[in-house]
C-alpha cells in the first residue's frame, strides 16, 4: 500500500469530527511514507469547517468526486463542469428544498430522489443522481467518488491499485472497487 483512500463521515469522522486518537494515527501513516486522500461527498466549505486538521491529508476529493483540493496549498480543481442553470432552476421551481450548491454538485434529500431524476429526464440532460444515506445528489455522467480518486492518484504519480479504500456507505462503493484493496 502507498496510499489511503478514506470516506470521511462515518468512517474517519464520528458525528462529523475526527477524533485526536483517527488524527494521530493518520499522522503515523503519513510519517510512514504513505499518501492520504480524503474521499467525500460534502461540499469543500463543509469539510475545511468539520476538518481543521485537513492538512494531514495529501488530497481532498470533495463533492463526491467532482472536485479535487490540495490542501498544501489550498487549491481546487473542478473536475466537471458546474450543473446546467436551467436544471438549479426547475428544481427550485418544482420545490425541491433543501437545494444545496456546490462547484459541480447539486444535493437535496428525500424524498426529493423521484422529482429530481424526473426534472432531469424532462429536460432531456444526462446527469445522475446518486443516492447515500438519505441524501440524493446529482453529479455530471462519469463522476463519481472513483473518478474523483483516480484524478487525486494521478496528482500523487499513484495508480489505484495502490491504494487501500475505506468507506461506509452506498457512494463509497465506486472507489472503493477501484482501489487495491478495501
Amino acid at each position: 500500500m502507498r496510499a489511503l483512500a478514506a470516506d470521511y463521515d462515518g468512517t474517519l469522522a464520528v458525528d462529523g469530527r475526527v477524533d485526536d486518537r483517527t488524527l494521530r494515527a493518520l499522522a503515523r501513516l503519513r510519517a510512514a511514507g504513505h499518501r492520504l486522500v480524503l474521499v467525500t461527498g460534502r461540499r469543500l466549505p463543509h469539510v475545511l469547517s468539520a476538518f481543521p486538521a485537513v492538512d494531514v491529508c495529501d488530497r481532498v476529493i470533495a463533492e463526491n468526486g467532482a472536485l479535487l483540493y490540495r490542501p498544501d496549498l489550498g487549491e481546487e480543481r473542478q473536475l466537471a463542469p458546474a450543473p446546467p442553470a436551467a436544471l438549479v432552476a426547475e428544481l427550485q421551481r418544482r420545490g425541491v428544498e433543501p437545494l444545496g450548491r456546490g462547484r459541480v454538485i447539486l444535493a437535496t434529500h428525500e424524498p426529493h430522489g423521484a422529482e429530481v431524476a424526473a426534472t432531469i429526464r424532462d429536460l432531456g440532460l444526462d446527469h445522475q443522481v446518486i443516492l447515500n444515506k438519505g441524501a440524493v445528489m446529482v453529479l455530471p455522467p462519469g463522476v463519481d467518488k472513483a473518478s474523483g480518486l483516480v484524478a487525486a492518484l494521478g496528482e500523487l504519480a499513484l495508480v489505484p491499485g495502490e491504494a487501500v479504500g475505506v468507506g461506509d456507505a452506498e457512494n463509497d462503493w465506486a472507489f472503493l472497487a477501484t482501489c487495491g484493496r478495501s
